[in-house]
């Protein structure tokens, strides 16, 4: 294929979870797929805002799947107090709906699974739960929120936000995200989800009895992980802490400068200038 970002087909599949949630699985899809790539975003962005990052891997025949976490863009569902949900429903729920429908879409092609920042974490989450046929792992400016993986003094500081969201989130009703500065309107069960990691290291969903740690250890798929050198959000500590909990996985960690990248090597900047992180998930030896 050549390198014309025009070059591929593009479609919204309309998904459901067993609870009835609905959403949009936008669809990136090459003329001559090698593979395809289930992409979980970070906490509050809408799957839309990764185009420019699916149209840079379609260049290379990855078929990308841009996810819609629960709450977000064309979900059918806002938090509120009536509303509740966390990583228990994204794990359980929504996550098996969307893989169903790559695997309708493009049946037999090599599975691949990753996320930016939360989703990151909850695609290594998910696919220790279903390490089966994973083709590989994927992440992007992501890493575990626990305190102690972040350098100081920042890192002495975070244990005070991770006790103090999941508060403002119970007594608001939702996380006020955009007003915070932290994600956007939050269900507080996927915040508390968050935090408790935030403060332990260690993964868990309210209400599912299920030893997410423990799958993490089996994933046996290759972790291709990229970082940037500007990003305080997840600093590359943090990702080294959550590639720890993937011992059965052979990893590659590549961290990309300003230079490198050609924007600000930050938590989002890459989103708007992804193709060195594209070639970086392709090419790790580089």
């Amino acid at each position: 294929m050549s390198a014309d970002t025009t070059a591929h087909e593009t479609s919204a599949l309309q998904v459901s979870s067993a609870d009835g949630h609905r959403f949009e699985l936008l669809a990136y899809l090459p003329a001559q797929p090698r593979a395809c790539l289930l992409w979980l975003p970070a906490l509050g962005v809408a799957a839309r805002h990764y185009q420019a990052f699916a149209e840079a891997l379609a260049v290379h025949d990855i078929a990308v799947f841009l996810h819609e976490w629960r709450g977000n863009g064309s979900s059918s569902l806002r938090p509120d107090r009536s509303h509740d949900w966390g990583y228990r429903e994204l794990l359980q729920l929504d996550l098996p709906a969307a893989e169903a429908a790559v695997h309708a879409t493009l049946p037999g092609l090599p599975f691949r699974l990753g996320g930016h920042s939360l989703g990151g974490q909850l695609s290594c989450c998910y696919a220790g739960q279903r390490d089966a046929g994973l083709d590989a792992l994927w992440l992007v400016a992501s890493g575990t929120p626990w305190w102690r993986s972040f350098p100081p003094p920042r890192g002495w500081l975070l244990p005070l936000a991770y006790r103090f969201l999941p508060w403002l989130a119970q007594r608001n009703g939702t996380l006020p995200g955009r007003r915070v500065g932290f994600g956007g309107t939050e269900a507080r069960g996927l915040i508390r989800d968050w935090a408790r990691v935030g403060l332990s290291n260690h993964y868990a969903a309210q209400g599912m009895p299920i030893d997410l740690e423990a799958g993490m250890r089996r994933i046996s798929a290759p972790t291709r992980a990229v970082v940037l050198d500007n990003d305080w959000l997840a600093p590359v500590s943090s990702m080294q802490q959550l590639l720890a909990k993937l011992p059965a996985s052979a990893h590659r960690l590549k961290v990309l400068s300003s230079r490198e990248l050609g924007a600000r090597a930050d938590h989002f900047h890459w989103m708007k200038s992804p193709q060195n992180v594209a070639s970086a998930l392709i090419h790790p030896e580089d």
